[in-house]
């Protein structure tokens, strides 16, 4: 009973925030800065100055930047299921995706064979990239980037973050990048085919067409120049494979499969760790095994090159959706494995009950938040083996069904 109270106070709670949020949206102007208070724009154009901004740019920003309520909502909203794997890989690397895909590599041979030579990445993994951020640039956001960076850096959430990109966001105007108008991007202030943020863009933007402009936006030779610089420098290797799915034997120990566990390609061999084709693993060191749908789901061998994917964006899903787009280019195998995978997923909700119910009974998952990172997998994996289960670490709807008809049982000693 206190589960379902707590279910109701977290989606009412939820309801009356969103409800909240819209009223506040009406009752505050989006067209000038009455939702923002004058002393912090006064401070934000102070620290502007100190940062050595120009005047001129300062003006041009605070002109066109408006408080955007619309903003704050998607930046509060939380998802309401946590997708499975292979529902997130099929949603995003389909057969329209991968013809559309190949298209491109077609249409812009020689700029990514360039691109490829200079910096060593793969032209199929920065198609895969794009693919993946904007629909191959088809979906680069409307969000005036000064209007949403603004509104991110006042409401508090990750204040000090979104200052420093909007900060960033001044100083490529300073530099002759872009005008103030046409910087839009995400609600998150991401920009361009690839979506750089503007600090990505300050470290790692490339002027690949020489116009003296680094424009990342419109230019696909900036923009592949510009990914292929960001991810050479956070650790590509050339000629390295990324990921690949693997077979695991019978008597594998499933606590093993997790990214922060490394062995070399090798020592998984003798473990039993085999290709889908028999064949014998890449010779690679820093590899790692990952079970992103459970025991029961594909299995994966991780290496380098996927660490540098993660420092993109760090979801486990979407690093192995890039790397499986790029093989799918060239004609790669679907994923095989998963069949008997456990279907569904947990919502928000049920997963901050999970972690809820998994401290009750002594394994830390730390506060709840509703997402299964690694203190809760760790969590899990101790949970799993005091009930001798195969120890994934995975957040299944078998899992969250066993912890919940234990949650009455818990209850009762605690009142006794």
């Amino acid at each position: 009973m206190l589960y379902i109270n707590r279910k109701l106070i977290a989606f009412c709670t939820k309801r009356l925030f969103v409800i909240s949020l819209i009223f506040y949206s009406f009752s505050t102007s989006a067209e000038d800065h009455n939702a923002i208070s004058s002393d912090w724009l006064i401070a934000l154009k102070n620290e502007a100055r100190a940062n050595q901004i120009s005047e001129q740019t300062i003006e041009a920003t605070f002109k066109h930047a408006k408080f955007l309520p619309r903003v704050i909502v998607l930046d509060r909203s939380q998802p309401e299921f946590i997708s499975p794997f292979l529902t997130y890989l099929d949603t995003r690397v389909n057969a329209q995706q991968i013809a559309q895909g190949r298209l491109m590599l077609q249409q812009n041979a020689a700029l990514l064979a360039k691109v490829e030579a200079q910096y060593g990445v793969p032209k199929e993994i920065l198609v895969a990239f794009w693919g993946m951020e904007t629909n191959y640039g088809k979906n680069k956001g409307n969000f005036g980037l000064p209007s949403a960076l603004m509104t991110l850096a006042y409401e508090g959430r990750r204040s000090a973050f979104f200052r420093t990109q909007l900060m960033d966001v001044m100083r490529i105007v300073d530099a002759g990048h872009q005008h103030v108008s046409a910087m839009r991007g995400s609600w998150a202030g991401a920009m361009g085919h690839m979506q750089f943020m503007p600090s990505t863009l300050m470290l790692y933007g490339v002027d690949a067409d020489y116009d003296g402009r680094i424009n990342v936006l419109t230019s696909l030779e900036d923009a592949f120049a510009s990914a292929a610089n960001y991810l050479s420098q956070v650790g590509w290797r050339k000629n390295e494979v990324s990921a690949l799915e693997i077979k695991l034997p019978q008597d594998f120990a499933y606590q093993l499969a997790q990214l922060n566990t490394r062995k070399t390609s090798d020592e998984w061999a003798q473990l039993g760790v085999v290709t889908l084709n028999n064949k014998p693993l890449p010779k690679q060191d820093n590899a790692a095994i990952l079970l992103p749908q459970g025991w029961q789901g594909p299995a994966f061998m991780v290496f380098s090159n996927f660490d540098a994917i993660m420092d993109w964006n760090k979801s486990v899903n979407y690093a192995l959706s890039v790397n499986h787009l790029a093989n799918q280019f060239n004609g790669d195998l679907p994923v095989v494995g998963g069949v008997a995978a456990e279907k569904g997923a947990l919502s928000y909700n049920q997963l901050w009950a999970l972690q809820t119910q998994l401290n009750r009974l002594g394994y830390d998952c730390g506060e709840p938040d509703g997402f299964p990172g690694l203190k809760t997998q760790s969590a899990i994996r101790e949970y799993q083996a005091s009930q001798q289960l195969a120890q994934d670490g995975f957040a299944s709807p078998s899992l969250y069904r066993l912890l919940m008809s234990q949650h009455q049982g818990t209850l009762t000693s605690e009142l006794q």
